[in-house]
């Protein structure tokens, strides 16, 4: 009965002292943060013509569905294939792809 009650007290203190341990503070010095970029939809006549052009060079088959530019001269573009896949690419005003 003894040794019953010495394991019970064993236990009881070594489940306590895993709920007392510390979380990790969150280092914000050292956090990379991903800031979404707020795009706005424009008509897809009133892309730079190098946007247009590197749609044309890169994706010829595609449709470009809708555009969105954001405050750094960035576009979004919503392009579909005759096949009909869709996808989104992302270029800067002078028609380079970016990742975003």
């Amino acid at each position: 009965m003894k040794n019953l009650a010495i394991a019970t007290v064993l236990s009881f203190v070594g489940i306590t002292a895993f709920a007392n341990v510390e979380s990790p503070e969150l280092d914000m010095d050292n956090a990379t943060v991903i800031v979404a970029q707020d795009f706005e939809e424009i008509e897809v006549s009133s892309l730079p013509e190098a946007v247009s052009k590197a749609v044309e060079k890169n994706y010829p088959t595609a449709k470009i569905d809708k555009a969105y530019k954001n405050e750094k001269d960035q576009y979004k573009l919503d392009l579909s294939l005759e096949d009909g896949t869709t996808g989104t690419v992302y270029a800067d005003a002078e028609g380079n792809w970016i990742d975003m």
